[in-house]
């Protein structure tokens, strides 16, 4: 079989399952199964696929179809500047994301150093590309899952950054190690009652342990936050992720431990997506 006409069947069975991306998860897969690139992929589409090569795709497409998402399929997913391993045990970073990463760079970029909490640290894409970009910058990471603590040591060797970066496994209520110039988190932040309404690839897929924020959707924020007044320096930074309807209500928790609110951050859809404050 040559590969377009093996592209061709994926493409046939990923539109039947409503894969809505099928053609470009099809040249993403066929990547995959030859370790080649897309550029590779479509230079050499006629030439003929060999058949462990073949079967590999079919598997590939097979997962796919039933909405296992790419970067699960492909164990890595590109964020900021930087490839990150990335498997079931942890959210896939979103490009949304990367606005906290930005931020972040932009409001220290006076600064000579910058000690850096970050509160569920996941595969690490967040604290390891803001410390990957400034060398005077160290920080830490927690996370309750040693699964979630495994996949990030992977990326900081892979970043080449292990001597700015200790890890530990520790819920934010009983973590008291340090006074720190900046704490982010992307915790979970959806009510309970609202993941059933999530894409079938993200509620079927991903950890939930990283999605369920509570009945309120705010249970692991107000942690956070609780926690954060503690941890942060006078005139440190607390920078969180929240939904796209939480707005007021986490400025209220904020207000209520001694924060004042710096902005708060737009996502590429225009919805309220990240808060930025300062503890006085």
């Amino acid at each position: 079989m040559i590969i377009q006409t093996a592209l061709n069947e994926g493409i046939k069975k990923l539109k039947a399952n409503n894969i809505r991306s099928s053609l470009l998860d099809c040249d993403i897969l066929m990547s995959e199964a030859l370790c080649k690139t897309r550029e590779y992929i479509i230079l050499n589409s006629q030439n003929n696929l060999k058949q462990k090569n073949f079967e590999f795709f079919k598997y590939l497409i097979n997962e796919r179809a039933k909405g296992k998402p790419i970067s699960y399929l492909t164990k890595k997913k590109f964020f900021w500047k930087y490839e990150f391993d990335i498997n079931e045990n942890v959210l896939i970073p979103r490009p949304d994301t990367e606005l906290i990463v930005e931020e972040i760079l932009k409001i220290t970029k006076n600064k000579k150093s910058l000690n850096i909490l970050e509160v569920g640290i996941g595969s690490g894409c967040i604290l390891l590309s803001i410390l990957k970009e400034n060398y005077r910058y160290v920080g830490t990471g927690i996370d309750i899952s040693q699964k979630c603590l495994n996949t990030c040591k992977n990326n900081i060797s892979k970043l080449k950054i292990r001597n700015k970066i200790k890890l530990i496994k520790s819920d934010v209520d009983n973590f008291n190690n340090g006074k720190y110039d900046l704490v982010i988190s992307n915790p979970p932040y959806i009510k309970k009652s609202d993941l059933k309404y999530l894409e079938k690839d993200v509620i079927d897929f991903e950890p939930k342990l990283a999605l369920d924020g509570g009945l309120d959707g705010l249970s692991e924020i107000r942690k956070v936050i609780n926690k954060s007044s503690d941890l942060i320096k006078k005139n440190g930074k607390l920078v969180l992720e929240i939904a796209f309807n939480q707005k007021f209500l986490v400025k209220d928790l904020l207000r209520k431990k001694g924060f004042y609110i710096n902005k708060v951050l737009k996502d590429f859809g225009d919805n309220d997506r990240c808060i930025v404050s300062t503890k006085i």
